[in-house]
């Protein structure tokens, strides 16, 4: 930072201050009348140390979600609500077309009992179940791990292979490619079925489309909500038979139509409609 930066961030200092002085004394003289307001202190992307996160421009982040220090994510990948990621002492890289579904943990470990400096790898369309914990370990590229399971340090999900839900995958286990694991702790229980691979690579695809409307439901501002409820309210669904008695047409506005990858046929219906 120059000394021209220097100069203005002094000065907004001393503005902010000021205000802040100004806040406090106007509450002083309410006294028991006045309403303070409590401003959230969360933040969605957190710098750590001189570690800074990198996500691509068209990363999904939930509002709750916290991401922290050296975290790298792809683009089409999505970090859903309530979870976190804290690369403070060591990294987490996460590919493209990924999902971290709600309020699953995602850490990493500067040192364990092995002594191994180990970070969390995440390839691409890779899919992870609500509240799973994953902590300094590596899942390989379209490999499933299902809801509450938790991976420990050390552990390898192979492509294509899953973990079930609820499972515990202990320090330094391979899960190798093609087959599932289940149970505290897990162990081999059969082979995925082609129709099971197909399932990992179309879960990451739906992810990455319905990360896409919550972008942009996330995205809208104030007076674009109001006027959806309105609409909403305006052109709520009432059976077929008594419109036609009343001799009323519906057209749903396109701002209620959900987009054709999440709905595919509701587009079409609220046209015939």
């Amino acid at each position: 930072m120059g000394t021209l930066g220097r100069a203005i961030y002094t000065v907004g200092k001393w503005i902010r201050g000021t205000g802040q002085a100004m806040d406090r004394l106007g509450s002083t003289i309410q006294g028991g009348l006045r309403v303070e307001e409590q401003l959230s202190r969360h933040r969605t992307i957190m710098n750590i140390f001189e570690k800074e996160p990198r996500i691509h421009k068209d990363v999904f982040v939930a509002p709750s979600a916290a991401v922290i220090g050296d975290v790298e994510i792809g683009h089409g990948s999505s970090i859903w609500y309530g979870s976190i990621l804290r690369g403070d002492v060591n990294s987490i890289h996460i590919g493209s077309g990924s999902n971290i579904q709600d309020n699953s943990l995602v850490h990493v470990a500067k040192a364990n009992i092995s002594g191994k400096v180990l970070p969390t790898i995440i390839g691409n369309n890779v899919t992870i179940g609500h509240s799973a914990v994953l902590h300094a370990c590596t899942v390989e590229d379209e490999a499933f791990v299902g809801m509450g399971a938790t991976l420990l340090d050390g552990v390898v999900v192979e492509k294509h292979s899953m973990v079930g839900a609820g499972s515990l995958v202990k320090q330094n286990t391979r899960i190798p490619s093609g087959e599932v694991w289940v149970g505290n702790p897990a162990k081999f229980l059969r082979k995925l079925t082609e129709e099971e691979i197909a399932f990992i690579a179309q879960s990451a695809t739906n992810y990455i489309n319905l990360a896409q409307v919550h972008a942009a439901e996330n995205s809208k501002t104030f007076d674009e909500i109001e006027l959806e409820k309105m609409l909403r309210k305006k052109f709520a669904h009432k059976d077929e038979e008594y419109d036609s008695m009343l001799g009323v047409v519906r057209e749903i506005p396109p701002e209620l139509i959900l987009p054709d990858n999440i709905l595919p046929n509701k587009a079409s219906k609220a046209v015939a409609h």
